[in-house]
């Protein structure tokens, strides 16, 4: 299956004036609370900073406790909006310091979605996989990732290797609605993405690829020197209206890279 991402591009809005330029708060009244959810007034007027340019790539954005006195709702609504933006990838967020708006990345426009272990037999080579973690976990971003409004999600971690080196490191958070069994599988044998696509097959996916150094634990597995980047491949799939998944695959730079035709 192929998926294909565009890059959207937002114009920057000309200056406005406070007359002409509504109020956040007074923005998030225009649209009926029946039709958009207030976290997703939040997150929409975010989106449009960001686009017009008023809040740049590395800048600091207002405060959780600004906010909620701009929108006049709950701070939980507040955390909500900045905690799905966050795993999006639009914000990042440093304790102690605030949120801030993510750095500009490029992304690729056509990225097909394979199982690994068809990708190293396809090369001759022999698969290998170590489940490393296999639990429900209750983490906040990844249930906000996979737009569950309560715990627990579903937790893999797997290292592949191909010929006996690690070639990737499958950090994977599942959504149990989608999968109820998951944690049932031994994915030594078939690999997660081989498990969901013939239970329940892909309607779309979104994803982001990043060079990032990875942390201890992920440089500990792939058997890589410190300071070496990882080729990072960030995805969600979905299953009917369901995000499906939402996974992470670190790649050592050195012994992957990404190809294909369009």
């Amino acid at each position: 299956m192929k998926t294909t991402t565009h890059a959207q591009h937002v114009p920057a809005a000309s200056p406005a004036t406070s007359e002409q330029q509504p109020a956040p708060a007074e923005r998030a009244r225009e649209t009926p609370a029946r039709a958009m959810p207030a976290y997703e007034q939040i997150k929409r007027y975010v989106l449009e900073r960001i686009g017009e340019g008023v809040w740049k790539p590395g800048g600091l954005i207002p405060s959780e406790t600004e906010l909620v006195k701009e929108f006049g709702v709950a701070r939980m609504t507040v955390s909500r909006a900045l905690r799905e933006l966050t795993s999006e990838r639009v914000l990042t967020r440093v304790q102690g310091s605030g949120t801030f708006v993510a750095p500009q990345r490029y992304e690729s426009t056509v990225l097909e979605i394979r199982n690994i272990a068809d990708e190293i037999a396809a090369r001759g080579h022999r698969h290998a996989a170590r489940v490393l973690t296999l639990e429900p976990s209750d983490d906040p971003d990844a249930l906000a990732a996979l737009g569950l409004t309560s715990g627990p999600a579903f937790h893999s971690c797997i290292v592949h290797s191909e010929e006996g080196e690690p070639i990737q490191y499958e950090d994977r958070y599942v959504n149990p609605q989608v999968f109820p069994d998951y944690l049932q599988q031994d994915f030594s044998i078939e690999t997660p993405n081989h498990y969901m696509v013939r239970l329940a097959p892909i309607q779309r996916a979104e994803f982001r690829i990043y060079a990032q150094k990875p942390g201890a634990q992920v440089r500990r597995h792939l058997l890589m020197e410190i300071g070496e980047p990882c080729l990072l491949l960030w995805r969600r799939t979905w299953v009917g209206e369901h995000v499906a998944t939402s996974v992470r695959l670190w790649h050592p730079a050195s012994r992957f890279h990404l190809a294909g035709t369009v």
